[in-house]
């Protein structure tokens, strides 16, 4: 497994010279899982690789700024990287400490070596040398045939334009820099997002005794997280075996009816497009019930309509109402710094997202890849950076043959030269 990273040694001899160093093997931007599935794909094929890390450990994002309770949505078999299993004694649904210490179990096991704290300034394709050129803020120049983008659709926390936000006197948090509803024991808090993240800081939060008030400024699918003894996700991909997608969509909604009730009479309404078909289209996930829903039907969340504007004490709704409050938790997601970086491409969006639909975004041109950003969490990371492993091994075979073969005729006129 020996051949996963470049060494820091050779990273500190190529700081001596001038010249950036040429990694012999593609470099990857980010420690995340994305970035770790496709080193460790190509360790398992004999090429190595570089992985720059902006923070000072793998997985930041789950280390750094997720919440304490927070458990994978997903049964573990959905959320293993490739070429390693979770470990058997992992409840089904693992905390976010377990699946960082699986992360970093899978770094060890394939000997990955990120070098932490370089956020990468600027990477462009040098097309008088046919090499990707990467700059750090730090002061690193490294260049490579290969350049994998793996840092994901949730690389910076994204802030809502909230009018008179900057007004407002209490605490204002992005659910980022949550931790535990024990911070906001017995305090009135406005969620602002009902996503997965907002339901869960509110269900937190009451279970500290704080009075969440979550704002619904749209449609909303919310699933029970299990469905007859089964994760609703597990069920879903087996009836598409059998099944079309708007099928299957009906089905969940039928089940989802019959074990919550009708949503849209506690202010949570369904879009019209089924959960499946608007996670496809859009890439927004529905909401997996981990307990929410109960306290908002028993009036512990309550459930608001958009907000008018924040005011220094609180809030106005579009509704009319008025309310204060203490603080407020900005659970509004994240998104994609690859635009402000990654220059000369046109593959991207303004968003970040890769312009080409899944299944097929994982490749540009010019040796660039991408991994992570699928929207469909890291099943799709997975199978992407075996296909990018795949793709880079049989160019890296084909490069070192055709070095060897130079090496032999160089070798041959040499032995013919009077």
């Amino acid at each position: 497994m020996g051949s996963g990273s470049c060494g820091d040694q050779e990273l500190e001899d190529e700081r001596r010279t001038d010249e950036p160093m040429l990694v012999n093997g593609p470099i990857i931007i980010g420690a995340g899982p994305s970035g770790l599935a496709v080193s460790a794909c190509l360790s398992e094929r004999g090429v190595p690789s570089l992985i720059l890390e902006r923070s000072d450990c793998i997985a930041s994002l789950w280390q750094n700024k997720t919440y304490d309770r927070l458990k994978l949505h997903l049964p573990k078999q959905f959320c293993e990287l490739p070429l390693l299993r979770f470990p058997q004694n992992f409840p089904k649904y693992p905390t976010k400490h377990q699946f960082v210490s699986y992360l970093e179990s899978y770094a060890s096991h394939f000997e990955i070596r990120p070098i932490f704290n370089q956020t990468v300034q600027r990477a462009e394709f040098d097309e008088s040398r046919g090499l990707w050129r990467v700059r750090t803020r730090e002061g690193l120049e490294c260049s490579s045939r290969w350049l994998v983008v793996a840092t994901g659709e949730n690389a910076e926390p994204a802030t809502p334009d909230v009018a008179g936000l900057e007004r407002f006197q209490g605490r204002v948090v992005h659910t980022s820099g949550y931790k535990s509803g024990s911070e906001f024991r017995g305090q009135r808090v406005l969620v602002v997002g009902c996503g997965n993240s907002g339901m869960e800081v509110s269900l937190d939060l009451c279970r500290h005794n704080a009075t969440p008030h979550m704002v619904v400024r749209n449609t909303v699918h919310v699933l029970p997280r299990e469905m007859l003894g089964f994760s609703t996700f597990g069920v879903a991909m087996a009836l598409f075996k059998w099944l079309p997608l708007r099928l299957v969509d009906k089905i969940l909604l039928l089940i989802a009816n019959v074990t919550l009730g009708n949503t849209d009479q506690l202010g949570l309404r369904r879009p019209k497009t089924g959960p499946l078909e608007l996670k496809n289209i859009t890439g927004k996930t529905p909401v997996l019930d981990v307990g929410a829903l109960s306290q908002i039907k028993s009036g512990k969340i309550k459930v608001m309509e958009g907000v008018k504007k924040i005011t220094k004490n609180g809030a106005k709704f579009l509704d009319g109402q008025e309310e204060e409050f203490d603080s407020i938790i900005l659970a509004t997601g994240y998104k994609s710094n690859v635009t402000s970086w990654l220059k000369g491409v046109d593959s991207f969006s303004k968003e970040g997202m890769p312009k080409t639909p899944f299944p097929n975004g994982w490749k540009g041109g010019d040796g660039l890849y991408t991994v992570g950003f699928t929207r469909r969490g890291i099943l799709g990371t997975g199978c992407d950076a075996i296909k990018i492993a795949g793709d880079i091994a049989d160019q890296w075979r084909s490069s070192i043959e055709e070095s060897n073969q130079d090496m032999h005729n160089c070798h041959i006129i040499h032995l013919q030269k009077p």
